[in-house]
């Protein structure tokens, strides 16, 4: 069999993934399949530990909607906020996200 005959029946990519590690994969790849709060991850990348004013202050959207989209990657995975006073001092979950690079990386 040639090279080239053998690389098309090997398969790119492997789909070994289920059950809960599957959902939270799915999850994590749902929230920023958004593009205001991809906005944020990338804002997050170079401004750890802001607080949601200073997102607001980024972004052009109202702090309720900001709030929402913070919540919604804390859900995923994508972030963590710690109390600082009055406000919640943001930053990305280091933990979380090599978690996904390394699923990410098994199945691609």
């Amino acid at each position: 069999m040639s090279e080239e005959n053998r690389m098309l029946l090997e398969p790119c990519c492997t789909l070994d993934i289920s059950g809960v590690e599957q959902d939270r994969l799915v999850k994590m790849f749902k929230a920023i399949g958004n593009p205001t709060r991809f906005e944020i991850m990338k804002f997050l990348v170079t401004h750890p530990t802001c607080i949601t004013g200073d997102i607001v202050d980024y972004l052009p959207i109202a702090q309720a909607t900001v709030s929402q989209h913070l919540k919604v990657l804390r859900e995923a995975g994508w972030i963590e906020g710690t109390l600082q006073g009055p406000a919640t001092s943001y930053c990305l979950h280091e933990e979380n996200i090599g978690w996904f690079k390394n699923k990410v990386g098994d199945i691609f």
